[in-house]
């Protein structure tokens, strides 16, 4: 592979970045609103697209009593939008996403998306950690990393069984694989850092109750891995269970999750203190306005004090393509970096499918 024609590539599609944002117009077919989460304005842009102006849809045609003026009207009559059942499937809800009712069903054995999918093209840390330190495996090898790297996300779910037990409980198999990309060390013939690999099985089940102001739609519990993959001393894993529970109410979006580490021998635990870092839960918290989605994740130890909070903000450019901020600051920004604080903000695209 050609890195400095790669490296070419990136950086224009960086720059264009704003050009797209500036050349989105408007919607020329009901295929175009499916994607525009406010429920208003999507329903007025179905309106537009069926209907056209307000002066056509007034113009009536002469009948009279032909069957000719009766085939005019059939022949000039729009075709109806999307169901009712099809607009509300076409922006996010929990229930879409989880497939909670048997209107979202779609069987199993069927990729769709879990975590976000993204490449941030250009990520900046504060404090690379050049010294990944574990209690366990002692101070790795001293790396001379550079402060921004390429950062990308890729995260999918497939559902294995649907009303287990004969209960409307789907058990689901997550993965989520995350890597940081030294693109810009050419020093160091420009290594792949770090890839961290999360497979998971998922019970979700459907609940209907308030809580905090807000609706409860689902209620999980999980069992997950977490793992870079990687001989000692920079070898890290972890096992938990958890249990997660969904919310929502207009725009806003609250998952909040508590999970238990599942213990290792002593001669198998690559990080013994990884909980004072990375904490026992987390809040993730959701704000859709139209076509943008701002993003708060949040988790923190209460017994040691620390923790990490992560801010995205999606922003349109084309269909299924939006532009990704991300703003991390905090332990945990990988498993090699549980205990080691730092900034990092990130610029890229996001991708929907």
């Amino acid at each position: 592979m050609n890195i400095g024609s790669l490296k070419n590539l990136l950086v224009g599609v960086t720059f264009l970045i704003p050009g797209l944002a500036l050349s989105v117009e408007p919607p020329l077919a009901l295929a175009d609103c499916v994607d525009i989460a406010d429920e208003h304005r999507r329903l007025a842009c179905y309106d537009r697209v069926v209907a056209g102006s307000v002066d056509e849809t007034k113009r009536k045609p002469d009948m009279g009593n032909t069957t000719a003026g009766a085939a005019s009207v059939a022949a000039e009559k729009p075709a109806p939008p999307f169901s009712a059942s099809d607009q509300k499937k076409a922006a996010f809800s929990l229930s879409r996403h989880w497939e909670l009712g048997s209107e979202y069903k779609r069987g199993t054995f069927i990729f769709s998306p879990h975590h976000s999918n993204y490449i941030l093209f250009a990520n900046h840390s504060s404090s690379p950690n050049n010294t990944p330190y574990s209690p366990s495996t002692g101070e790795a090898p001293k790396e001379n990393l550079a402060s921004t790297e390429v950062r990308f996300q890729l995260s999918f779910k497939m559902k294995l069984f649907e009303d287990v037990a004969d209960m409307p409980i789907d058990l689901w198999f997550g993965y989520t694989q995350e890597t940081n990309w030294q693109f810009y060390n050419r020093k160091s013939s420009s290594p792949v850092r770090e890839t961290d690999y999360q497979p998971e099985l998922m019970l979700v089940m459907p609940v209907n109750f308030n809580v905090l102001g807000m609706r409860a739609r689902f209620f999980n519990l999980g069992l997950v891995h977490q793992s870079n993959g990687r001989s000692e001393p920079l070898s890290r894993s972890w096992n938990r269970v958890y249990a997660q529970l969904g919310m929502e109410r207009d725009k806003f979006t609250l998952t909040g999750r508590l999970w238990k580490r599942l213990k290792e021998s002593s001669d198998e635990d690559d990080n013994p203190d990884i909980t004072d870092y990375m904490g026992h839960g987390d809040v993730l918290v959701t704000y859709r306005l139209g076509a943008q989605v701002f993003s708060v994740l949040a988790r923190n130890n209460f017994d040691t004090g620390k923790g990490a909070a992560e801010m995205g903000w999606e922003f349109p450019l084309v269909k299924n393509l939006k532009g990704y901020v991300e703003v991390f600051s905090g332990y945990g920004h990988s498993v090699i970096d549980y205990n080691h604080s730092q900034t990092t903000i990130g610029l890229g695209l996001l991708f929907n499918f």
